[in-house]
């Protein structure tokens, strides 16, 4: 399997981590690549063979935040290319609200100033050209949306992010001066998802990386290193997000 990892341009990092393309003939190649599909960000993918939970996919779609294990495979030799979106973006790229994407996805074609992405792409066969047809079409939906990122829901992700899911929900609201109500209302609109769960999946993206990287003595280490209340709290949290077990999972590496 060839997979590669594409940095954006300057115009699009504040909207974009980055793109990616993958080839391969292993059936469960997007899931070594991406482990768990719950990892608090939207994206977009365009592929030609690839089935969720036993459903084929479509050529093209724009998804959101995935709260709920999934299993995506390949049914043949597989080409994809996508974009993994920072988690509060999809407001300001597409100009809709994030919370109608969470847990589904849609065409791209029907939101956009471009309805034939998923032509172009198909009878584009090298991916460094599929990835400028990505960027270009990016830059022409922000600018024809022009909506601002909301800087204080920005402040938000980041702080929980970098604190691994770790802060206090009511000191960030404390940061923004925002009540609880209207903190929550804000997140949910750019973000798709409560402050709360979003810190949640940063916590068990964390402690994932931990087990992946071999960083721990025993998984006890893990779980209080990242603020679980106990073994117990993590291994069920990984298990929602991952659909398997700590244990499962270090055995299938």
């Amino acid at each position: 399997m060839k997979y590669e990892i594409i940095p954006p341009p300057l115009f699009l990092a504040p909207y974009v981590r980055y793109f990616w393309t993958m080839e391969g003939d292993e059936i469960n190649g997007l899931s070594q690549a991406f482990g768990s599909m719950v990892d608090g960000c939207p994206g977009l993918i365009c592929q030609d063979s690839l089935v969720m939970n036993d459903k084929p996919l479509p050529d093209a779609f724009l998804y959101g935040q995935t709260t709920k294990h999934i299993e995506i495979t390949a049914t043949q030799h597989f080409h994809s290319i996508g974009v993994i979106f920072h988690p509060n973006a999809l407001k300001s790229v597409f100009g809709i609200h994030a919370g109608e994407l969470t847990n589904t996805c849609i065409d791209p074609d029907m939101i956009s100033v471009n309805n034939y992405l998923s032509e172009q792409l198909s009878e584009t066969p090298s991916s460094i050209q599929q990835v400028k047809i990505l960027q270009s079409y990016l830059k022409a939906q922000i600018n024809i949306n022009q909506v601002t990122i909301d800087k204080r829901v920005e402040h938000a992700v980041s702080r929980i992010l970098t604190s691994n899911g770790s802060i206090s929900m009511k000191d960030l609201q404390g940061e923004l001066q925002l009540t609880e109500k209207s903190f929550e209302r804000k997140f949910k609109e750019c973000v798709g998802i409560p402050p709360k769960l979003f810190s949640r999946i940063c916590r068990y993206q964390a402690s994932l990386q931990q087990l992946k990287n071999n960083e721990y003595n025993k998984l006890s280490d893990i779980a209080y290193e990242n603020d679980y209340a106990d073994q117990a709290h993590f291994i069920r949290s990984f298990k929602e997000f991952t659909g398997c077990s700590p244990f499962q999972f270090q055995k299938r590496k």
